[in-house]
């Protein structure tokens, strides 16, 4: 049988240097039916003139007007690419030639499959785990992600104890699989998060349709981090605390997610508290701008709210435990030393 359509798409802000490095990867693997698109976000750099004189005849190039964010640049540029698969890819991701046939695989054997991620390790240190989705997402009863081989900000080195294929809770942006019509028939990013946490909402959002989220380790892909957002940036703070309090909004099944809302942002007024201790005040205020933010958007997000639940046909698991509490004061920085943690992960 012929291999399904799959479109490889990057989504590009001001990243030349990276794409001189990563695209060749992107470009040499080995599959047989794959399109690479790299969608401009407004860039102001030579970007698009680079792609257009180095690589016209490999990719496709699709430049928008204005900078629409991780959200609303992918949903820009995917309501324009015909694909049974999408893979959204960030331009600081070095891949092997082998790196994608996994991920197809699993999905055609798995229709109830809505997004893969792949394993994703540190291209600075390629024998620990990447922060931005590791081996896997879940999220905690008080809406703290966390990953198989990453809590907050510690990495544990990848010695093969998260090797298994596995469902998650949530697959990482920075190297996402997703089923095309699952993808569009979820709604898509939700726009106005702009950047952070819109892969959480939207396998949210697939899970309560019924979908399916898996990670496949048998796929390996290496994250540089911080090409467009450096992680010391306020607005990469702000658009974090600002976007979990939206998700929990929308998302949360729960009749008391009011109650967890607010016992959410109290966490938050701590750890801004501490922002001060660590002499950091300019990120305390960040916070405060980032829950004044949400109250402004509240109404939007209730709206989106009741569409979501009354659409809702699964209930997420969540992790039915207080990951804070595990890590500051119970020390538990590794996934596998949690407590019932296999209650999240199985292979159905």
């Amino acid at each position: 049988m012929p291999s399904p359509k799959v479109a490889v798409v990057i989504l590009n802000y001001n990243t030349q240097e990276l794409l001189e490095k990563y695209l060749p990867d992107i470009l040499a693997t080995d599959f047989d039916n794959m399109d690479v698109w790299v969608v401009d976000n407004a860039s102001t750099d030579n970007s698009v003139s680079f792609l257009k004189s180095q690589f016209h005849q490999q990719i496709h190039i699709l430049k928008s007007s204005e900078n629409r964010g991780y959200a609303g640049g992918y949903n820009w540029a995917l309501d324009q690419i015909e694909a049974e698969y999408y893979v959204l890819i960030n331009s600081d991701v070095r891949v092997s030639k082998s790196w994608l046939r996994p991920l197809v695989d699993l999905a055609q054997a798995n229709p109830k499959i809505g997004a893969i991620q792949p394993k994703i390790l540190d291209d600075k240190r390629a024998q620990y785990f990447e922060y931005a989705g590791a081996s896997g997402g879940f999220i905690d009863r008080w809406g703290y992600p966390f990953c198989r081989g990453r809590i907050f900000d510690s990495l544990e080195q990848d010695i093969g104890q998260y090797d298994d294929t596995t469902s998650i809770f949530w697959a990482a942006g920075a190297c996402l699989f997703v089923r095309a019509d699952v993808f569009h028939n979820s709604g898509g990013f939700d726009d106005d998060l702009f950047a952070h946490m819109e892969e959480i909402d939207l396998c949210w959002r697939m899970q309560n349709l019924g979908h399916e989220i898996y990670v496949e380790p048998k796929s390996e892909v290496y994250h540089l981090g911080g090409g467009t957002l450096s992680e010391g940036s306020s607005f990469k703070y702000f658009l974090n605390y600002r976007n979990n309090l939206i998700l929990i909004t929308k998302n949360l099944a729960s009749s008391f997610w009011l109650g967890t809302l607010f016992w959410r942002m109290i966490l938050d007024g701590i750890s801004a508290l501490k922002f001060v201790l660590d002499g950091k005040p300019k990120l305390f205020l960040t916070v405060l701008k980032a829950h004044f933010s949400f109250w402004s958007s509240l109404k939007s997000s209730i709206v989106k709210r009741k569409q979501i639940q009354a659409n809702r046909i699964t209930r997420p698991r969540l992790y039915n435990h207080s990951v804070v509490w595990l890590y500051f004061f119970r020390k538990k920085t590794k996934f596998k030393d949690l407590p019932n943690v296999e209650w999240l992960v199985d292979n159905h």
